[in-house]
């Protein structure tokens, strides 16, 4: 190769493809790292909610007389009524939080 021209194009050329490869390598590394993150997160969550889920059992199984009364509420035969109740229950709670507000303030 004495024609410097031709050796350039040559240079460039491997140059390109060294520098191709490279990227390709470091995204194939960095999508493998995310994936990686992902799964390790998913995991995570996983056994958190595992941990939660065994504490709330155990804590039912502990004292199972405090978790009576909703036990029946959630058995009542007519839901709507039930649902009413809460909401009933939920604007005396906002009236009883705005009128307290209103004389703290």
């Amino acid at each position: 190769m004495t024609n410097p021209l031709i050796r350039a194009f040559f240079l460039g050329r491997a140059t390109a493809e060294v520098l191709y490869e490279e990227l390709e390598h470091q995204l194939t590394d960095t999508l493998s790292n995310v994936g990686k993150f992902d799964a390790e997160q998913r995991e995570k969550i996983r056994h958190f909610t595992d941990q939660v889920m065994e504490r709330a059992d155990s804590e039912a199984a502990r004292n199972p007389q405090s978790y009576s009364s909703s036990a029946s509420t959630a058995n009542s035969d007519d839901l709507q009524e039930t649902i009413d109740e809460l909401r009933a229950e939920i604007a005396q709670l906002r009236s009883a939080l705005q009128n307290y507000r209103s004389h703290s303030g």
